[in-house]
């Protein structure tokens, strides 16, 4: 399925912009005040973890390119897609969200997972 909500691009959007008030705009624009975000690394609430998780990351590895990596599966208001991350050209880490969305189209949870599954 091509198509997806916008908060979804937005999204993505924040994690490749180094821009604050870029950042702050996107966040209110597609996250529910009380988001809730977890993956292997982070389990927080609200946008402003959010945003501090992204500059945190962002640190970590300066310079990366976040893109969604397959077509987005819709099911009620759950999206599931691949996403990967590149740095310099070169691929640094593949993985997998599952996203709930209200709607009103904003974003109430996000469960990331990093790497591929892979079968026995």
């Amino acid at each position: 399925m091509s198509e997806y909500p916008e908060s979804l691009g937005q999204m993505m959007q924040i994690w490749n912009t180094t821009d604050s008030a870029e950042k702050r705009r996107l966040t209110e624009l597609c996250m529910e005040h009380n988001v809730h975000f977890v993956d292997p690394n982070h389990n927080i609430i609200g946008r402003e973890a959010f945003l501090r998780m992204v500059d945190q990351v962002q640190a970590e590895i300066p310079g990366s390119d976040y893109a969604r990596a397959s077509e987005v599966d819709i099911q009620n208001n759950h999206y599931r897609y691949h996403w990967a991350i590149h740095q310099n050209g070169k691929l640094i880490m593949p993985g997998f969200d599952m996203t709930e969305i209200n709607d009103a189209g904003k974003i109430v949870k996000v469960v990331g997972f990093f790497g591929e599954l892979k079968r026995d």
